[in-house]
């Protein structure tokens, strides 16, 4: 099987590289934006390709490694050449194949989506660290089981979705990977409150996350849960609640601290956290009362939410 990519970003170079070293033949590149084709073409010692339907011609499997936006529309540009018996690929996490290309079945082409559920940082040093990593594949059964073959033959662990639970994949990748980027910087934002710099305070952090992550992984995370939810400490808590300055600070705390309840009830089936639970509902609610504003024919109207969230 040749392989080429369309598109030369940090998905496209990594992936080309980490293949090519695996003893995937390669053809090369083509990028609207050369000088991206031809760093690429070095950094994997393939050909940088000037238009599209040469590197169509050559290769097998062509994968559009683009910004999601423009899949479809790169594969519109395909369309207009021989593309039957190609495999035609994407690494999007959020879409699906037959919504990246629509009508694919009339072209005599097949298509799969192969998304690296592996953060791709840096387009020259992130290939180094695939090996070992979960892809998740969807699309057209036979690509997709090729596919699978190929990529467990490079070291890597798959994972076979439907179409249907793509965006439900990607969200819990999202939660997993980004998300939690947004609960650390809460976490140093009130250490620097209190007086550490922020590269101390990440310092201090540092062994408490990966020792937490680690029984995450190992343990699972009904085993791994800590702290005053678990302890069903409601002092704590509401300690920690008064503490937040903002009401935007106050609701992330409660809403998930509301999910840990769920979790430490699972671990400790013989306490009762109904307190516990209702005392962060209340929270949400006394901080979520504040109104939406609706705009209608009959001006500005009032919305309490607290209805909705008993």
């Amino acid at each position: 099987m040749r392989v080429g990519f369309i598109g030369a970003g940090k998905v496209g170079c990594s992936l080309g590289k980490f293949f090519s070293e695996g003893g995937v033949r390669m053809t090369g590149y083509f990028s609207r934006h050369i000088e991206s084709a031809k760093a690429a073409a070095e950094f994997t010692g393939t050909k940088c390709y000037v238009g599209i339907k040469e590197l169509v011609s050559d290769s097998d499997a062509i994968f559009i490694t683009v910004p999601d936006g423009v899949i479809t529309e790169i594969f519109k540009e395909l369309r207009k050449f021989d593309i039957r018996g190609k495999q035609i690929c994407h690494c999007s996490g959020s879409i699906s194949a037959a919504e990246a290309f629509p009508g694919i079945e009339d072209t005599g082409a097949v298509a799969c989506s192969i998304h690296p559920l592996f953060p791709i940082s840096d387009k020259f040093t992130t290939y180094r660290e695939l090996t070992g990593a979960f892809f998740c594949l969807e699309g057209d059964v036979k690509c997709v089981s090729e596919w699978e073959e190929q990529l467990k033959a490079l070291g890597v662990r798959t994972q076979i979705i439907e179409s249907a639970s793509k965006v439900s994949y990607h969200a819990g990748c999202a939660i997993a990977s980004n998300l939690v980027c947004a609960l650390m910087q809460e976490s140093l934002n009130l250490l620097t409150k209190c007086g550490f710099t922020d590269e101390s305070a990440r310092e201090a952090l540092t062994p408490l996350v990966k020792s937490n992550i680690g029984h995450v992984l190992n343990d699972g995370v009904v085993n791994a849960l800590t702290g005053p939810v678990e302890r069903n400490d409601i002092k704590t808590v509401q300690k920690h609640i008064d503490c937040f300055p903002t009401k935007k600070e106050k609701e992330l705390y409660c809403t998930v601290s509301s999910n840990l309840i769920q979790i430490a009830r699972a671990k400790h089936p013989e306490t009762d956290f109904s307190e516990m639970e209702s005392i962060l509902r209340e929270e949400l609610i006394n901080e979520q009362k504040y109104c939406f504003y609706i705009g209608g024919n009959e001006g500005t109207r009032r919305k309490d939410l607290a209805g909705d969230m008993l």
